[in-house]
């Protein structure tokens, strides 16, 4: 039994390419970004989804907390802050270790992405506010929108912002050269029921996008920072 309930299943926008099998598509985004009086678009990053509470530390999985190795830093920074939190559940893009992205312009390893307490998903101002008292840093904001008058008008703007190099100067770890962010992640500026998270929450995410294999644990490779040795959860 899971001790925690884990971040919810973010669905596709239709005309995210980056699509696999075990995706689900949200087909009535737009009906649903109609109630939606502001929108945030926020850079997705890749790395792993990893949840720091008062219980510990999970990934993907909230049957028991992580032991692996790239988590170990932001294990030792729970120590400092797991009597801190209560009931909030902090939602964090963990890029400590290279997947299929090389992030060469990076000041942190931990980027909130979300924050939980109990059954609501706090809003992104609230989520800002818990991230800086903890001192942590949240994905990158790309842009935030009141959705436009039309379905057309909303997915030309999204494409445009997609197509972007992101925050932080990603490169294809295979290939070796400049790519665009990994995708985006939209959700309600406002907060929402945990139950209501798959209509206030969507992506985008670029094809081809996952080229890591089961093996990549074996000979994973630790992010390099700015200013290696400085102000950071990873040395702490």
């Amino acid at each position: 039994m899971a001790i925690s309930q884990k971040y919810g299943r973010t669905y596709h926008y239709p005309f995210s390419p980056g699509t696999t099998s075990d995706d689900r598509i949200q087909h009535d985004y737009w009906e649903l970004l109609t109630k939606i009086p502001e929108l945030v678009h926020t850079e997705k990053l890749d790395g792993e989804n990893n949840c720091l509470s008062r219980y510990g530390v999970f990934a993907r999985s909230h049957a028991a907390p992580t032991t692996s190795a790239w988590t170990e830093s932001i294990r030792r920074y729970w120590q400092s802050i797991r009597n801190d939190l209560g009931q909030l559940e902090i939602f964090l893009e963990n890029v400590y270790a290279i997947h299929s992205i090389t992030y060469k312009n990076l000041d942190h390893h931990f980027y909130v992405l979300g924050i939980r307490e109990g059954d609501r998903w706090l809003s992104w101002e609230e989520t800002r506010f818990y991230a800086a008292m903890l001192d942590l840093p949240v994905v990158p904001e790309i842009k935030r929108i009141t959705p436009p008058a039309t379905r057309q008008e909303f997915e030309k703007d999204t494409l445009a912002l997609v197509n972007g190099r992101g925050a932080f100067d990603p490169y294809d770890v295979h290939t070796g050269q400049p790519t665009v962010m990994e995708g985006i992640v939209s959700r309600n500026a406002a907060g929402y029921p945990v139950a209501a998270f798959a209509e206030n929450v969507f992506k985008y995410v670029r094809k081809g996008h996952v080229k890591t294999d089961q093996h990549w644990t074996r000979h994973w490779q630790r992010a390099a920072l700015n200013y290696e040795g400085g102000y950071h959860v990873a040395d702490q």
